[in-house]
C-alpha cells in the first residue's frame, strides 16, 4: 500500500505543476487560489508584460515610498525640531512620487481592451485611424520626460525655499 499513496502522491505533484509550465497562452488562476498563488501570479504577469522603462519607474517610486516612510519614522521617534526641514523633505517625497507616478500614465504602453468605435453615418462622417487618434489624445515621450523635469525643478525649488 506504501507504494501505491507515494505513486498517487508524485503523479499528483506533476499534473499539478504541469500547467504552470505548460504554457500556450497567459496563464490563469483557479478559483480557489490562495492569497500567495494569487502574488505569484500577479508578479509573473508583472515580469512578464511591463517594459524595462516602467519597470525603472516603478523602482523610484518604491524608493520614493521608502524615502517618506523612513523621514515620517525619524520624525516620530526622534522629534520633529526643524519642523520646516521635516515637512519639505516629506513633500519633495510626496511630489516626486505624484510626479513620477503622472510620466508613468504617460509613458507606460496603452495596451488595455480593445473598445469599438462607433460608427457614424453621413456625408459629412469622419474616419480618424488609430495612430492618428494616439497622437492627439497623447503626449510623446521626449515631451512627457520635459514636463517631469520641469515639474520636478519648480517642486525642488519651493522645497529648498520652504526650508528657509
Amino acid at each position: 500500500m506504501p507504494a501505491k499513496r507515494h505513486a498517487a502522491s508524485t503523479t499528483s505533484a506533476s499534473t499539478a505543476s504541469t500547467p504552470a509550465t505548460l504554457s500556450s497562452g497567459p496563464a490563469t488562476l483557479k478559483t480557489n487560489a490562495s492569497a500567495a498563488e494569487i502574488a505569484q501570479h500577479v508578479w509573473q504577469q508583472y515580469l512578464a508584460t511591463t517594459s524595462q522603462r516602467t519597470m525603472l519607474l516603478d523602482a523610484f517610486m518604491a524608493f520614493l515610498v521608502l524615502v517618506g516612510g523612513l523621514q515620517f519614522l525619524y520624525c516620530v521617534l526622534a522629534g520633529n525640531y526643524p519642523f520646516n526641514a521635516f515637512l519639505s523633505g516629506f513633500c519633495a517625497a510626496v511630489g516626486q512620487f505624484v510626479l513620477t507616478a503622472s510620466l508613468r500614465m504617460q509613458t507606460s504602453d496603452k495596451s488595455g481592451p480593445v473598445v469599438s468605435k462607433p460608427s457614424s453615418k453621413g456625408k459629412n462622417a469622419r474616419f480618424v485611424d488609430d495612430d492618428d487618434e494616439e497622437q492627439v489624445s497623447g503626449y510623446s515621450h521626449e515631451r512627457a520626460f520635459a514636463d517631469y523635469i520641469f515639474g520636478s525643478l519648480i517642486l525642488h525649488f519651493f522645497c529648498i525655499n520652504f526650508i528657509n
